[in-house]
């Protein structure tokens, strides 16, 4: 199985790569900070699965949600984020991000 770079495109153009391994997303102290309201200071969790070579997102219970292709997914459950997935945290326009594969 070859492996996949993943990336986070912002509405506004700027990547960000997602690397292999767990990383947290919010307002503070996370590896994906967002500066927005509508963020929490640890909103949601980005985790990498070495066996599938895919990543997966779960909220951690924030207030405004997180949302793939604009639906809210439920709180602590993990959900597979796919090629060209839309992937939002809270309620802000400016954060909201694509998921894009990339090969190495």
């Amino acid at each position: 199985m070859s492996l996949t770079s993943w990336f986070l495109v912002s509405s506004g153009g700027t990547r960000h790569r997602l690397p292999r391994e767990m990383i947290f997303v919010g307002r503070d102290d996370c590896e994906l900070m967002l500066q927005s309201r509508s963020v929490d200071k640890q909103h949601a969790v980005i985790n990498y699965e070495p066996n599938a070579d895919e990543h997966k997102v779960k909220d951690l219970g924030s207030l405004n949600g997180t949302f793939v292709n604009d639906v809210r997914i439920q709180e602590q459950d993990y959900v597979t984020l796919k090629t060209d997935d839309k992937l939002r945290f809270g309620y802000d326009i400016l954060r909201k991000f694509y998921c894009a594969k990339r090969p190495n």
